[in-house]
């Protein structure tokens, strides 16, 4: 597993899905000022990334959730990649929005889906895991048996941990913030003292750079 996470780390940072930049903090929506930013979504732009990408996750799939009857990806940034996971194995999709639409018939999940049915998430990248979370409330809430999450990257923080444990759901990432450090670090592509502030950044981001 620790291969497969540095080389998916590795793709991303090629294809500069995700950023480093300790000397000058990127600005998330939330306020938070970070050291690093990922859009996992530029992975769709290049074939053999997002083949690479679907293919890990369907043997996670297949060997984990032999089980599942249903896959569901996390809009907006996991929709794309979770219907080519469902395609390759063959199974249902739908997706499930931040919250409720707020005309038609508010739906939160989109797509068929039925009471009792055996759920996997799919998602594109985990930070705090509030909203990823919500998408399996979302989907517990109609009677479905979450079995679990994938997803691309997560950041490792604690807090995220502590929510996953709490909603009882297990989280399976292609790689992840160690990974990625680890591969930097290889690479030449920080100096030590860059390695320190990232790491301290992840300790408490929230008030990082205030």
């Amino acid at each position: 597993m620790k291969e497969n996470a540095i080389k998916t780390a590795d793709l991303l940072l090629q294809i500069k899905s995700i950023k480093l930049s300790p000397a000058n903090p990127f600005t998330w929506a939330s306020g938070w000022k970070s050291p690093i930013y990922c859009d996992n979504r530029k992975t769709l732009s290049y074939p053999k990334v997002r083949s690479f990408i679907k293919d890990a996750f369907v043997n996670i799939i297949k060997n984990k959730y032999p089980d599942v009857e249903v896959i569901a990806g996390v809009a907006t940034g996991a929709i794309a990649i979770g219907a080519l996971v469902a395609d390759q194995l063959g199974l249902p999709f739908v997706y499930v929005r931040s919250k409720p639409k707020g005309h038609g018939m508010g739906n939160q999940v989109e797509g068929f889906i039925k009471k009792g049915q055996k759920v996997v998430v799919v998602e594109d990248l985990i930070s705090t895991g509030n909203s990823s979370l919500s998408a399996v409330d979302a989907l517990r809430e109609l009677g479905t048996d979450v079995l679990g999450m994938v997803a691309i990257f997560t950041y490792q923080f604690p807090l995220a941990e502590e929510n996953f444990k709490k909603s009882a759901c297990e989280l399976i990432t292609l790689s992840d913030y160690s990974s990625l450090i680890d591969l930097a670090i290889k690479n030449d592509v920080v100096s030590a003292e860059q390695v320190d502030t990232l790491k301290s950044w992840r300790k408490d981001p929230a008030i990082w750079g205030v």
